[in-house]
């Protein structure tokens, strides 16, 4: 999947809605000059192109000389960017209290001292309702501002009990830092890595958590500390593969919007993201039951007025609801019914291709080709592996591994023996590099390369061996990261008894119902 171009106007042209953009024709006309007039033309003209062409721009644009492009471009951006400003977002907290503020600094610099405070008293009563913490703590050195420079009379004690508010809140945000400073840096090494690798990984992370947790954490009763406390422990047992911790870790975030639920709307992103790990904790966990109760509920989600009231929670929504919808097709052995779900997923990964960060359409090309492999269908599962080998990011090492043996396991079934001999030193050396070969890797990387000359009864005696040595290493943490990318152990099961994967796990899924 290609880039679209980097041009940043491009980029927010091609994220504006039908309203907004209409929003934005009548703001420029509104007192429109000569440069307001062509500014229009190169908004027309963006807004056609599928890709940024600059040359094709300046012969659509006959008035616009080349040495004008860039200041036009920055002043049509200038001009979007303000048209956006006035559409009014009532359910937007921080543009809300934005405003608020603003108008609090208008009062004072007309020397309306009181009119002010009353405005900051507003601001602080929505910031601590909605626990914003920095802007209760802009409207409070504010307020300290005015009683410091100007006799208001707005009550005694006033300076003893304003230093004690900012003092509080203060240590509120430290807390808020250190937590969030955590989560982000747990979360940034799964996206650099992956799982823990070898008890090496392990151990880092192991110190790396205990040294950067408060002790004071679990006291903490706001919002936003608990918050980045719950995400802190989900990663930090996501990484090293404890699934319980991730799941109990998982289920307070979400049960913390349960419990106030004002913040679903604040939060959105947050919660969002809270659902999808829910979901994965469920998948991970192989918890059908509440899998399919927290879908059911994340799709409600997916229809309500908060997913929908910005472009990026609809963006969001859609992959995180559709990787789950992936999942619950792989829980449930229907690969082939899933299937139906691709020609969606591929129309909306190109709708929305300025705002897919590259790591979420490496998952989805990774899940769609583990559809088709479990379909039966080894050509398309390659086809989309060879997007992830091909396109060159170091980001996801373990996906990246993953989805190689996965496309040397494909080749295998194809029968590609002529190419497999090389594809299996290539991905070997690859895995190795990345540091990820563990002991289920390399059993495998063994089989393969003993089993391809052997004849049908051979084989399958083969496969059988290899089952039973990899059923010994499901319950090892360390090794636990293989069956989580690859259902080896159902792909063995296949072999063995001579039918489709997405049988066996159907057939799997159907046993645990009963």
């Amino acid at each position: 999947m290609p880039n679209r171009s980097s041009d940043e106007l491009f980029q927010l042209i091609k994220t504006l809605e039908k309203a907004e953009k209409r929003n934005f024709k009548l703001f420029v006309r509104r007192n429109a000059a000569s440069e307001d007039l062509k500014i229009i033309q190169l908004f027309d003209v963006l807004d056609k192109l599928d890709r940024y062409d600059e040359d094709y721009i300046l012969t659509r644009t006959k008035d616009i000389r080349k040495q004008q492009l860039s200041n036009l471009k920055a002043h049509l951006y200038r001009q979007i960017l303000a048209s956006l400003r006035i559409l009014k977002d009532e359910g937007n907290i921080d543009i809300t209290l934005h405003e608020q503020m603003d108008h609090a600094r208008i009062l004072y610099n007309k020397g309306l001292y009181v009119q002010s405070l009353k405005v900051l008293a507003r601001i602080k009563e929505t910031a601590r309702s909605y626990d914003q913490l920095t802007f209760l703590l802009q409207a409070l050195i504010f307020e300290k501002k005015i009683e410091s420079l100007h006799i208001t009379r707005s009550f005694e004690n006033r300076a003893e009990q304003l230093s004690q508010e900012v003092e509080e809140i203060d240590q509120r945000l430290v807390m808020v830092g250190r937590l969030s400073n955590l989560a982000l840096q747990l979360y940034g090494w799964y996206i650099r890595m992956g799982h823990a690798r070898d008890e090496k990984d392990e151990q880092a992370v192991k110190d790396f958590f205990s040294a950067h947790l408060p002790q004071e954490a679990q006291r903490s009763e706001g919002f936003y500390e608990r918050l980045y406390l719950y995400q802190s422990y989900a990663w930090h047992g996501f990484i090293l593969q404890d699934l319980l911790l991730y799941y109990r870790y998982c289920q307070k975030w979400t049960d913390l919007f349960d419990k106030m639920p004002f913040m679903k709307k604040v939060e959105s992103q947050q919660y969002i993201k809270g659902m999808h790990n829910l979901l994965n904790a469920h998948f991970l966990l192989r918890n059908q039951d509440k899998f399919h109760e927290a879908l059911h509920q994340f799709e409600n989600f997916h229809r309500s007025k908060e997913a929908n009231s910005s472009g990026n929670n609809r963006v969001q929504t859609f992959v995180y609801l559709y990787i789950a919808k992936i999942n619950r097709h792989f829980m449930d052995g229907t690969f082939t019914q899933g299937l139906k779900l691709v020609p969606h997923i591929e129309e909306k990964l190109q709708e929305y291709e300025v705002q897919l960060d590259r790591h979420r359409v490496l998952v989805f090309y990774y899940k769609i080709a583990c559809l088709y492999f479990g379909s039966g269908d080894k050509e398309k599962a390659i086809d989309y592996l060879n997007r992830i080998i091909n396109w060159k990011m170091d980001l996801r090492a373990d996906l990246q591994c993953y989805a190689r043996l996965l496309h040397l396991i494909a080749h295998y079934e194809l029968g590609n023996f002529d190419i497999l001999d090389h594809l299996i030193r290539s991905v070997y050396r690859f895995m190795s590099k990345m540091k990820n070969l563990s002991v289920v890797e390399k059993e495998i990387f063994i089989f393969l390369q003993r089993t391809f000359h052997l004849d049908r009864k051979q084989v399958r005696e083969a496969f059988q061996l290899l089952r039973d040595k990899l059923k010994k290493y499901e319950s090892n943490p360390l090794e636990s990261r293989s069956f989580m990318y690859l259902d080896i152990i159902s792909w063995l099961d296949s072999k063995i008894l001579g039918i489709p994967v997405q049988e066996v796990i159907r057939e799997r899924y159907l046993l645990e119902q009963k």
